[in-house]
């Protein structure tokens, strides 16, 4: 059976855009009601939809291109548990696509701050958590000047000090997305059809803008997992690919990664390096001694660009150093 779900029947398909469209072959066979559907139903319609003897061949073609062994690549990407998921793909550019309708509408205002990470249960840990690391944290202060409880919260906060760092595969989720600039194996999966045939190729551009992105991304995390003795496989990563306790995406694992604990390798999913490298990462985006409280703020949005997170990160640290009564 074929793994790709853009080759189902489309009777075997009552979500996306299938659903939002109704029965897109008789709409064309009737004409499409807007420039927007008959550009969907065209890609539906193309050959490029016809199951591929094996889905990731692509990919490996571009990858030995880059310099990777064209047989592990093939062995790799052969594995039962490296699967095609279009739906990866298909969530994000969702998402765009209902960000870029609502321009210009009432936009829900943000939260100050995300109150849950208040909780006295996970500031407890926290705190518990930071007097366990306190060796590793001083060593990481010393040498970046990001304050231990600065790095604590943003673990909380990141993967609740790493009990959370993602259930998917990372190579999984960037392959698929990386895959996808095809975006004729995502069409089946847009959920509006309220969109002007403008509308379509831009989000046909944002996809192979997120494709490419997703590409360099696999390279970096095959790189990082080479360097760590890791199997890339088996790196679990969130919902877009980002891995480990500090949640990197892996480029950025394999520009700021650091080894602390001495074992010659950079392992993010542990808790000595991935303090290290957070930290390194912090410093190399402008902390330093003595910043105020805008400036660390600053900072810090540039390891997430949002302004609720940063705010929720000094919070939780406020009430470590309160209850520490800092270092």
């Amino acid at each position: 059976m074929c793994r790709l779900i853009a080759c189902k029947q489309h009777g075997d398909m009552p979500h996306g855009i299938f659903a939002a469209l109704g029965n897109p072959w008789r709409k064309y066979s009737t004409g499409a009601r807007s420039l927007g559907a008959a550009f969907f139903v065209m890609l539906l319609l193309s050959p490029v939809l016809a199951c591929a003897a094996n889905e990731w061949s692509p990919l490996v073609r571009r990858l030995e291109t880059d310099g990777f062994e064209r047989a592990r690549m093939e062995s790799l990407f052969a594995r039962s548990e490296v699967r095609f998921d279009p739906q990866v793909m298909a969530r994000k550019m969702n998402a765009l696509l209902d960000v870029k309708l609502s321009q210009g509408k009432p936009k829900a205002e943000a939260p100050e701050i995300y109150l849950s990470y208040l909780n006295p249960i996970l500031i407890l840990q926290a705190s518990s958590f930071l007097e366990s690391q306190s060796g590793p944290l001083r060593e990481v202060r010393k040498r970046y000047g990001v304050p231990e409880e600065i790095l604590v919260a943003l673990l909380l906060v990141e993967t609740k000090l790493g009990r959370n760092v993602g259930s998917r595969g990372a190579l999984t989720t960037l392959a698929s997305m990386a895959l996808a600039g095809d975006f004729s194996l995502v069409a089946p999966l847009i959920e509006r059809r309220d969109i002007s045939s403008k509308m379509a190729l831009w989000l046909r551009w944002r996809t192979a803008q997120k494709a490419a992105w997703a590409y360099k991304e696999l390279k970096a995390l095959l790189v990082y997992a080479d360097s760590a003795g890791l199997d890339p496989a088996s790196i679990p990563g969130s919902v877009y690919g980002a891995i480990g306790i500090c949640q990197f995406m892996p480029t950025n694992a394999v520009r700021y990664g650091e080894d602390l604990d001495g074992d010659g390798r950079v392992d993010l999913f542990s808790v000595a390096d991935a303090l290290l490298s957070t930290a390194r990462f912090l410093n190399a985006n402008g902390w330093k001694a003595n910043l105020t409280r805008e400036r660390q703020l600053a900072v810090l949005y540039r390891y997430n660009h949002s302004h609720t997170y940063t705010r929720t990160i000094m919070a939780v640290a406020d009430l470590l150093r309160s209850t520490s009564g800092g270092f």
